[in-house]
This record gives C-alpha cells, structure tokens and sequence, in this order.
C-alpha cells in the first residue's frame, strides 16, 4: 500500500516512510491510495479488538516492513476495552473510549504509533522527537505512549488556561524525555507551530522530528479499529447497522469512523457534533469551509477552530454537495452541554463529560425531529471520562466521579510545564538544542 498526499504535490511513500514523516513535505496530510472493501464475513473467528484491528489494518499494511509485526503491535497497543453498552433511551448505546491509561480516546492511536516507531529503524543517532499539539486529551496520551521509551522525546504544545486542571497535570507529569510547554495562544496556534516544526526542513536536518497529531495515520488507522469492533459485535447481536454520533474537534475521530464505513465495515450515518466552533456545522448548512479562531468552551478537547482532517474529508469527498449530503454536523454550546450532562444524569444516571454531551444533545435532537428514526440503532461515541473534567461535571450532578485508577496514578505524580511563547523561533530554539 503506498500513501499520497491530500494536496497531490508529493511522492508516494510505503506505510513505514508515512508514517516516520508525520506531515506529507508539501504539508498535505497522507492518506492510503486506495481503500480494501472488506465484507463483515472477512473478520469471522476475530475475537477480540486486537484481532480486529489486525485483520482490519493488515491491507494498509499490505508490502511494508511492518507487516510482519501487525499482530503483535495490536496486542501491545490495545490492552483495554471499548465496550458498546445500552443506554437508558431505546436503541441508544455508547461507544466508551475511556478505558485506557489517561483516560481518553485518543490512548487508541498513540500507543498504536509508538508500538509501530519503536519498530521503525533510524539512520541518525539522534533520538526523535514526537511534536504534539493538544487541546486536552492528545498530549496526555502521547506522553503516556512515548514515556520512557529510549531513542524517543516528546514535545507537548497546549493552550495556556485552555484546558481542564486535571489535564494540564497530566501533560506535565511524565518528566524524564516528555516536555510540556505552555503556549501563550490557542489550540490552533500549537497546532501551526507544530507543522511549522514537522514542515521545516533545515531544523529536521538538526533534529529529527515527527507528528503524533491526528494527522498521524499511526494515529488515524488504529482508530478504525474500535468502531470496526463495535458495529460488527452489534450486527452480530442485533441484525441491526449501527450508526454513530462522534463529538470532533480537529476531525481524526470522525474520519477514521469514515473510512471504517468506506472499507465496507457495517457502519450507517455518522452525525458530526462540535461545541461552540461552528466551522463544521456551518460548512455543512452551506457556508464556505472558512477556518475560524477558536473559541474557549467547557468541550476544551474540541476547541478547533482550523481542523485538520477536513483535508481527508474532502479527499474522500471531492464534491462539496456530496459530502453536505452524506453528514449531519450541530454546534452545542455551553450552556447546553451544562443542561445535557445535569438532564441526563437527573433522569437516567449518566455520568457524560462535556464532549460526550454535546454527542448525547445532537443524538436526542435528531430522535426529537424525528432525523433519527425509531427503528435506527445509534451509538454516541464517548471521548473521555467525566472525571477528567471535575470541576465541571460534579457541581452539575451533585456528586463526585470516582477516578479511573489509571488516571488517579497520573495525578499523584508532581507535574510540571514550561511556559512557550505564540512564536514559532521560540519552538524552533527549543527543538534544535533538543
């Protein structure tokens, strides 16, 4: 399987090139040339996600050195759950997706990427660093990933007062090869400074660098692989396509969900919900993709006002007309996410972070209009867990969450971040002595 890029200006590498460069050189993100179709039947006697996932990603793999170690990089990546459970309202479920170890979704795609670079060779001796930008959940994931692991640092880029306490000390509680830096900006503005590194030539020379951003495809193809497990588990038990509610950001989540569905895997719609940055639903009801400042939420992870993967979007949907047709996208505020997480918890019991309200508003907006029918199965897609975000959710609900035991061993640790200007030679300076 070679990659190419999303903006057509660049050589096509194998898998293990791809994935080393992070970022295509003419600062396209990569995506496969072409996609397997694989019918339901071809993932028979996979038992388990690991097998799954294997069975799943052995064509994207198809020719490169990797290969060979795809089982086994699954086995080590996707040592936890992604359990498909019922919700309170009729044929309504959730997809939960915070089972790893700091207790977020995207543990799924960074371990997945490290288990695959820590088995791709390097000419320099140089260790390379992973630049990441996060809005919440990322970076936490990465540095969980990489911690430790030798040949490797990791560069965290977030937004200054822009993420939950419980997550600014997780960015910063890995120590050792794991830097954490403050940046005095935005989301978007950590995540230009990260291409900015990854596109920069003559620093790459210096330092070598990759991305573990969802631009990633270590990140990105992994993905696939639990919304694979879920609707497959749920044909088997039910007879019945499941259809799926992603809260997005930067996008990765919902186009992996995307390009599950294009391999034939039984995946219905997909409806997109964002928090108070409307690029998406506004391109959706019409508009012009125009990238906006983001704008600060309660739904810290998705505050995107630029994101990314709209590039493989319209890769996968050249057609602006097709792709308003083939998607639901609605913005949820704050105040409605507030209501959503203390309505659902006073009638039902659930205990939903913020990003998973705004999935649980858009879903019980479609079943009230009558867009998602009575004889539809949908799942929401939670991205985190409610006690990541504390202060938000228990004086909401009236009570404390009890903390995962992953996330409370991460907490216990001393954390610490260094401030980083908005500038990108700042970044640089650092990156170079690195």
């Amino acid at each position: 399987m070679k990659y190419i890029s999303t903006r057509g200006h660049a050589p096509a590498p194998g898998l293990s090139a791809a994935l080393a460069a992070g970022l295509a050189p003419d600062g396209g993100l990569y995506v496969p040339q072409s996609l397997p179709k694989l019918a339901p039947s071809a993932f028979d006697g996979c038992s388990d996600l690991p097998a799954v996932a294997a069975r799943l990603l052995a064509p994207f793999f198809a020719g490169d050195a990797l290969a060979t170690e795809l089982e086994a990089i699954c086995r080590q990546a996707f040592t936890f759950p992604a359990p498909l459970h019922p919700l309170a309202t009729p044929r309504d479920h959730v997809l939960e997706l915070f089972h790893g170890p700091t207790a977020a979704f995207k543990d799924f795609g960074a371990r997945f990427l490290a288990a695959c670079m820590q088995r791709l060779p390097r000419d320099s001796g140089k260790p390379l660093t992973i630049v990441v930008a996060t809005s919440g959940d990322t970076g936490a994931a990465v540095g969980a990933a990489f911690a430790n692991l030798p040949g490797f640092k990791v560069a965290i880029l977030y937004p200054d007062g822009r993420v939950s306490p419980r997550q600014a000390h997780q960015l910063g509680c890995f120590g050792g090869n794991v830097r954490a830096f403050r940046v005095d900006g935005a989301f978007d503005d950590c995540q230009r400074m990260a291409k900015q590194a990854l596109s920069d030539g003559e620093l790459r020379a210096i330092a070598p660098l990759s991305s573990a951003n969802s631009i990633s495809l270590g990140r990105l193809l992994p993905q696939m692989a639990y919304y694979a497990d879920a609707a497959l588990r749920h044909l088997h038990a039910t007879g019945v396509v499941l259809n799926f509610v992603v809260p997005t950001g930067n996008l990765g989540n919902a186009v992996a969900c995307v390009l599950a569905r294009a391999c034939g895997l039984p995946i219905g719609r997909i409806a997109l919900a964002t928090n108070a940055n409307r690029v998406l639903p506004d391109f959706f009801a019409g508009a012009d993709y125009s990238a906006q400042p983001s704008v600060a939420t309660i739904a810290n992870a998705m505050d995107v006002g630029a994101p990314s993967n709209f590039e493989r979007l319209t890769w996968l949907y050249p057609d602006a007309a097709a792709l308003r047709r083939e998607f639901v996208s609605l913005s949820v505020d704050d105040e409605t996410i507030r209501a959503t997480i203390r309505e659902r918890h006073a009638r039902h019991g659930e205990v939903l972070c913020p990003h998973t309200a705004t999935a649980m508003h858009l879903l019980d907006t479609m079943r009230a209009n009558g867009s998602a029918k009575s004889i539809e199965d949908w799942a929401i897609v939670s991205t985190a867990h409610a006690a990541k975000f504390d202060s938000i959710v228990e004086p909401l609900i009236g009570m404390a969450v009890p903390l995962p035991p992953g996330l409370a061993a991460l907490l216990a640790r001393p954390a610490h971040a260094d401030s980083l200007a908005n500038d990108y030679a700042a970044l640089r300076e650092i990156l170079a002595a690195n």
